[in-house]
């Protein structure tokens, strides 16, 4: 009997197609709840497979996404009725020479509720598919309002459990209403909340009047007041014309096709605030013939601005402002790729400061930083505006040039940077000024590659350096190429 009660929990399990799933921002989100509202260093939800015990969310266990059932606390939950609580695992004979007890991450404390997010006709012998559970490196106990909160939590997991049960193709929150009714009718504040949670709402359109139907977080997403759905038209004009016009392209395309879609855009607030979110859809079929368009909405303004941060930060170089050398090297491939197939004309300029290391040597590094950054400052003013300019390292720059002028006149606009390029410093009586050579080149052709154009840039500027510092040099040209009032010695 104990047998086909674990078979018929595994086939269960098996059935929510969560398992070895990438994680979720739902998930995450409850575990970290719980993580603030109970004051425990790790939350998880676990659900036990056959030898493992695997996490769909973990907080406080770094990369760990799975243990082995047999040292799992989770194990015994699942057979619980309501909740296990073990106050000190170390005085607990069932516990207390767990390896996850006596060794990493020490647990002494443990609080699980069962998850049955399946309410069949084995809901009432059926052991749990996992739990919900918060632990601790100390021995506590856990007072009657915090239980409750746990079993709370506990239950809005279960919803999320059975959500992603259903949500393999994007409608899961439209059709939970009509086909879980007996489910959702005891569990609908638990599922908005776990929706506001989660910044996710859903939508859909009909596709016999075009009526719109929103759940309340569209509604807040969209920064208005719950009630009647706009028309299609209204709605769309929370975005630029650019992104409406695509937005109905997939709409149109899903009802020809039948293919769903999944796309992020901006979105102007009600409120006028700029926000960033997705949205996912599917065609929802009644008896075999298109009857809506389905999907969910989430608000990702954060993500989208922490990825952005992230993004600027890895291709910025930090004293400087300026992009850094990998992201250098990726503009150098992409405009030289795109110069190649239009024929367009596109320059490159290798500079190396002068007179900058007698800055730091005389005046310390401090007063050097200050150097760099009025460089960098520099060229984003004057005849280097439309170049993109990066430091590759110490005092060297590079500069792409891709206006047609500038590189119809690489001499004159040589000539420009090395006159824009001057900058002095006075410290204790003492002036140090610092200029610039340079070693220019053009792309000559569909043959040119990113290594012959730092090469030839690279000989270029070796050459001006030979004949005098704070000149400038064009490859394949014995002409210097000096600053305006100063003689060719």
């Amino acid at each position: 009997m104990h047998q086909t009660l674990e078979d018929a929990r595994l086939r269960k399990l098996a059935s929510f197609h969560i398992l070895d799933t990438p994680p979720e921002r739902d998930f995450d989100a409850l575990t970290a709840l719980a993580q603030r509202l109970l004051g425990c260093p790790i939350a998880l939800v676990s659900l036990v497979d056959q030898d493992r015990q695997w996490f769909k969310s973990a907080q406080g266990l770094g990369k760990v996404r799975e243990t082995p059932r047999d040292q799992a606390f989770c194990a015994h939950t699942i057979h619980h009725d309501d909740m296990l609580v073990v106050e000190d695992a170390s005085a607990d004979p069932r516990f207390a020479d767990n390896p996850l007890v006596v060794g990493d991450p020490h647990i002494r404390f443990y609080a699980g509720v069962p998850l049955r997010p399946h309410h069949d006709g084995f809901s009432g012998t059926l052991p749990g598919l996992g739990s919900f559970c918060v632990l601790d490196t100390q021995p506590r106990t856990l007072a009657d309002e915090e239980q409750a909160i746990l079993r709370d939590l506990a239950t809005v997991a279960e919803s999320l459990l059975r959500a992603h049960a259903t949500a393999q193709d994007a409608h899961y929150l439209a059709e939970l209403a009509e086909e879980r009714a007996d489910i959702l009718d005891g569990q609908h504040r638990l599922l908005r909340q776990a929706e506001k949670l989660a910044g996710v709402g859903s939508w859909r359109v009909s596709l016999d009047d075009g009526a719109i139907q929103w759940s309340d977080q569209v509604y807040v997403i969209h920064g208005l007041p719950v009630g009647s759905a706009p028309p299609l038209e209204e709605a769309l004009a929370f975005y630029s014309a650019e992104d409406g016009r695509m937005i109905e392209k997939h709409l149109r395309k899903a009802m020809r096709t039948g293919q769903g879609f999944d796309f992020e855009t901006d979105l102007i607030a009600a409120d006028g605030q700029m926000r960033r979110v997705r949205s996912i859809g599917e065609v929802e079929f009644r008896h075999d013939r298109p009857a809506a368009i389905v999907g969910v909405f989430q608000d990702v303004t954060d993500r989208h601005l922490r990825e952005q941060e992230l993004r600027h930060d890895a291709s910025t170089d930090s004293l400087s402002g300026l992009s850094n050398r990998a992201s250098f090297e990726k503009r150098l491939a992409d405009v030289l790729a795109r110069a190649n197939r239009r024929s367009e004309p596109l320059a490159l300029l290798l500079v190396d400061l002068d007179g900058f290391k007698a800055v730091n040597d005389n005046f310390g590094h401090a007063a050097g930083d200050d150097i760099l950054r009025a460089m960098a400052a520099r060229m984003r003013e004057g005849c280097m505006a439309n170049a993109f300019a990066a430091r590759l390292g110490g005092d060297e720059f590079a500069l792409l040039v891709t206006r047609p002028r500038d590189c119809a006149d690489l001499q004159s606009y040589v000539r420009q940077v090395l006159d824009q390029l001057q900058v002095s410093i006075t410290q204790d009586g003492q002036t140090r000024r610092v200029s610039a050579t340079v070693g220019a080149t053009l792309a000559d052709g569909p043959g040119t590659t990113q290594m012959d154009l730092m090469r030839r840039a690279d000989l270029a500027l070796y050459q001006a350096k030979r004949h005098m510092r704070g000149t400038g040099r064009i490859f394949g040209s014995d002409e210097p190429i000096m600053r305006d009032g100063v003689a060719i010695s």
